[in-house]
């Protein structure tokens, strides 16, 4: 390899972890005003860790220290599920009731505030959701309609019996 094809592949290097050290501010800022937008109180939590192994790899870390977080009630209630269509929403489909764009891992509940995480275990194991959306009030407080992509998907999803878990934060 000749001394300028190095010098240039170095250039294309620091070039490309620029780019991904910029999405990554991005996508932390664009969450950071997201909070802001909605009127909550900013969380720190969401900074991503790196760790720059030899000058030249960007490694996410996690902590593993970081508690499960915790269960504070549990409510039985009917699981339901809706898509970004005029039919089964208002005239904006893709904004919900909180302000945000719709987007996998949001639910809709009468019952609890905005921001409230929530775990559905029985369907869904240990992913959590965000109510940050509505229902129409004759559905109640007990109901929970996960958002869903496609309207077929949210159709066949049909209604199901089950138990979600309220968590702290």
């Amino acid at each position: 390899m000749t001394n300028s094809t190095s010098k240039y592949n170095k250039s294309l290097l620091i070039e490309a972890l620029k780019i991904t050290i910029l999405l990554i501010l991005f996508s932390t800022l664009s969450q950071l005003y997201s909070q802001i937008g909605q009127g909550k109180d900013i969380s720190l939590d969401i900074m991503p860790s790196f760790l720059f192994v030899q000058g030249n790899t960007l490694i996410s870390l996690s902590n593993p220290t970081d508690p499960l977080p915790k269960v504070v009630k549990e409510l039985p209630v009917i699981i339901t599920a809706y898509s970004s269509t005029e039919s089964q929403t208002d005239d904006t489909p893709f904004i919900t009731a909180s302000g945000s764009y719709v987007r996998d891992g949001i639910v809709a509940n009468n019952l609890l505030p905005f921001g409230t995480r929530i775990r559905i275990p029985e369907v869904y194991g240990d992913k959590i959701f965000v109510v940050e959306d509505r229902m129409n009030r004759k559905k109640g407080y007990y109901h929970v309609d996960v958002w869903l992509s496609s309207y077929w998907q949210a159709k066949s999803f049909g209604a199901k019996r089950t138990t979600i878990e309220v968590l702290e934060g």
